[in-house]
């Protein structure tokens, strides 16, 4: 065994310490289940890049980027797909920028979709 993973195990039992047996482990250990079922984003690229198709079903997602990365464009993208597929989606926007219109021609079924724009 080597001195890196004599370091990893000192790291993974001081997080087990820490926040209980379980909290980290290695994912062959794991009982997590690896056939996701994926919401597809809408871009092909990013889909296959993500490895399952596109985002996790049934997870929160947060997208990070700089301004006018895309981020907005991109959840809804994801969200009209959802719904497309018969899923319901919620949006919680922070910036308070959710374009009603935009989303519209994006896809989104403004009717169907859950929002929140939370002050802080």
């Amino acid at each position: 065994v080597t001195d890196r993973n004599k370091n990893l195990d000192i790291a993974i039992g001081q997080i087990e310490k820490a926040f209980g047996r379980g909290s980290v482990m290695r994912l062959s250990e794991s009982n997590i289940n690896q056939n996701i079922s994926a919401i597809p984003t809408g871009c092909i690229s990013l889909d296959m890049a993500l490895g399952i198709g596109g985002l996790p079903r049934g997870r929160v997602i947060e997208i990070f980027g700089a301004e006018s990365a895309g981020k907005s464009t991109l959840a809804m993208s994801v969200i009209a797909q959802a719904q497309k597929s018969g899923g319901q989606a919620a949006f919680i926007d922070v910036e308070h920028a959710m374009d009603p219109g935009y989303a519209k021609i994006i896809g989104v079924d403004l009717d169907t979709l859950l929002i929140s724009q939370p002050d802080s």
